[in-house]
């Protein structure tokens, strides 16, 4: 009689270093691969892209830019998410379940956004090629899936084709299932322009899929159910902010389709879920939704920053990603939990949007606006910097 495996949950002292222990001392140890502020300050000093390529030479950036003869911000981009797609398929190679499927789970988000990248560059007649260039390596499929996609209508009938034909095999395929489904349930003939239609298709994607990913982390337990259930509803209140926002002047705004279709791309989790998203089904403009969210703190400062009109040189979207990398950064403080993971990919890919943020200032000469960007694991982040002040 063989004797069982042991039950634990992510988190459990008594089996997580046996199962999880080297990838998480990897992942962590990625963590000082991370731009520092001095090389910061030393990008920022930079006159000419030849500069940032010297300046990052001395960096882990060093080996992906060597065969690099002249930088230019997309190729940075390129060699930088490269790099950063080579460390966590690494990582996945070294992991075992339930880890296994928490970072394919991350790449997911990036298998949407490239079949919805292709579904819309097919409508603005742009070419396959460049658009699979585009696609993000994270969420690639075999290329006979990347080319087939494409080729089908953009009608229901041709999404019904797209998933019975190419997406039944991928992993978001149960998500296309899920869009379909709940469209033919509606029994509604769509009334809005193409291009808005893949946007809503784009948004009810992420929405099952985060809420299936946090059905996931909450059915693994502990520590990782923990932290990532709240990155999660972070996600999740950020996705429902920005779609209601980005609805204004849309035909989505119309009162009739607040209720029927924006109203369901909010992801039914969050700080906002139930009653925010309920409210903000409701709200027709800018102010309406500031009434809103002044009654959730965590969100009033967020839309503040909004409502100055960028007066100190911030978006909306500058308050948030700062919001996100103090909570990623966070991540990295507990141990025994899978959010680290998740983390590093997030705030690499905030380091690179820094990076190309960097390099077009320079190539564009507008070094007035150079310093507009979060860095991670900063000494001078605000969250810091206050506390620092305080003691």
């Amino acid at each position: 009689m063989t004797t069982p495996a042991p039950k634990s949950t992510p988190g459990d002292m008594s089996s997580f270093n046996i199962l999880h222990g080297f990838v998480e001392g990897l992942v962590r140890g990625m963590r000082s691969s991370f731009l520092a502020d001095a090389d910061y300050h030393h990008l920022t000093q930079c006159e000419t892209l030849d500069d940032v390529k010297l300046n990052l030479s001395e960096t882990d950036y060093g080996d992906a830019l060597a065969d690099m003869n002249t930088l230019i911000p997309t190729g940075l981009q390129k060699a930088a998410v490269q790099k950063l797609v080579t460390e966590f398929q690494y990582l996945r190679t070294q992991s075992i379940e339930p880890l296994a499927t928490f970072l394919d789970f991350i790449t997911y988000e990036y298998m949407i956004e490239n079949v919805m990248l292709l579904l819309k560059g097919t409508l603005s007649g742009r070419d396959i090629n460049e658009l699979i260039a585009q696609c993000h390596p994270l969420g690639m499929f075999k290329e006979s899936t990347m080319r087939s996609i494409p080729t089908f209508e953009s009608t229901p009938r041709g999404y019904q084709d797209l998933y019975q034909t190419v997406l039944v095999d991928t992993p978001v395929g149960p998500y296309f299932s899920l869009f379909l489904n709940e469209t033919a349930a509606r029994g509604e003939v769509s009334n809005v322009l193409e291009e808005v239609e893949i946007e809503i298709i784009k948004s009810s994607l992420i929405k099952y899929w985060i809420e299936d990913f946090a059905k996931f982390v909450d059915c693994l337990g502990g520590e990782t159910a923990t932290i990532m259930g709240d990155l999660l509803k972070v996600r999740a209140d950020t996705n429902a902010i920005n779609i209601t926002l980005n609805s204004f002047g849309t035909p989505l705004n119309e009162p009739a389709m607040r209720a029927s279709d924006r109203k369901r791309l909010y992801p039914a989790l969050g700080h906002l879920y139930p009653a925010g998203t309920s409210m903000l089904g409701d709200v027709g403009d800018e102010d309406e939704l500031g009434r809103v969210l002044e009654l959730f703190p965590q969100y009033s400062s967020i839309w503040n920053v909004h409502a100055a009109g960028g007066s100190d040189g911030r978006s909306i979207d500058d308050a948030f990603y700062e919001r996100d990398v103090q909570m990623l950064e966070l991540a990295f403080e507990g141990q025994m939990h899978f959010g680290a993971f998740y983390a590093y990919v997030k705030l690499k890919e905030q380091e690179i949007r820094n990076l190309v943020w960097i390099s077009e200032c320079i190539l564009q000469q507008q070094k007035e606006e150079i310093h507009k960007f979060v860095p991670v694991f900063s000494f001078n982040a605000p969250w810091r910097a206050g506390s620092k002040k305080s003691h």
